[in-house]
């Protein structure tokens, strides 16, 4: 079983790169399922129903997401429901709307996609990622389990591929928007990336306006995110599972794709 798992997506000019490269990335890898983070995909905060329909119809199966899911409130009531392709971290309190997981089955193989946020350096108040990862496992032994770890230290996302070691397919670690150049296979089949990096334009600060990043450091004053137009980078990994749910190779994707103007905006 093949997976393709996209970086955050970051706004139209993300969007129109992932329309543009889905057909060609299908064709050329022949993926089973096709995963992205989502929660940049409207203007770079949170999500709109019109920008996830618009990126189901492109070809991704299912959104994962992170602490900016509650971004754009729109949204909150559709993470209800079973049809709308999205999860949100498993670790927020169970009476937060939305899942933390999805199930798949391809191939006759059973997959388990599962969200998870960091608790380093984030400014939330969560239930440990390691012991929720700890019951998902506990309960569904049988899946070939991926983890998407939302998570801001690349020390917390290293923790947990050591602490879950030969009990997951794999862990790939989001929200830093940098993709980084550590993909391995541990000895018991665990598939590890610090983190998978972005869909966004490429003259930005982690796919926002330099300019306005740049201010804020310089001022430490609140400011508005703003999405750039521009040429853009696709950063995913390849994932191949094994039907002994354990992952057999791995491979990281960087691709850069000129400026599609479309719609006239970013966001």
């Amino acid at each position: 079983m093949r997976l393709l798992f996209i970086g955050d997506i970051c706004g139209r000019p993300a969007r129109n790169s992932v329309k543009k490269l889905i057909p060609e990335l299908s064709k050329n890898y022949r993926p089973d399922l096709i995963i992205a983070n989502g929660e940049n995909l409207s203007a770079g905060l949170g999500v709109t129903k019109k920008n996830y329909d618009e990126m189901i119809e492109a070809g991704i199966d299912l959104f994962t997401s992170g602490n900016h899911i509650w971004d754009k409130k729109e949204i909150i009531p559709y993470l209800d429901d079973k049809k709308i392709k999205i999860i949100r971290p498993e670790n927020y309190p169970p009476t937060v709307s939305g899942r933390g997981f999805e199930i798949f089955e391809i191939l006759g193989q059973k997959i388990l996609i599962l969200n998870l946020l960091g608790r380093v350096f984030l400014n939330v108040t969560l239930d440990d990622p390691f012991r929720i990862a700890d019951q998902i496992i506990k309960k569904y032994s049988d899946h070939a389990i991926i983890i998407d770890f939302h998570a801001e230290a690349t020390s917390e996302k290293y923790a947990l591929f050591k602490y879950l070691d030969g009990r997951v397919a794999a862990i790939i670690g989001t929200h830093t928007h940098v993709q980084t150049n550590d993909p391995q296979i541990s000895e018991s089949g665990t598939g590890f990336l610090s983190d998978v990096g972005m869909v966004g334009v490429f003259d930005s600060i982690i796919g926002a306006k330099k300019e306005n990043i740049v201010e804020a450091f310089l001022k430490q004053i609140p400011f508005s995110l703003e999405v750039p137009l521009g040429e853009t980078i696709f950063n995913a990994v390849l994932l191949d599972v094994g039907k002994d749910n354990r992952t057999k190779q791995i491979e990281i994707l960087n691709f850069k794709n000129e400026m599609i103007e479309e719609g006239g905006d970013s966001k």
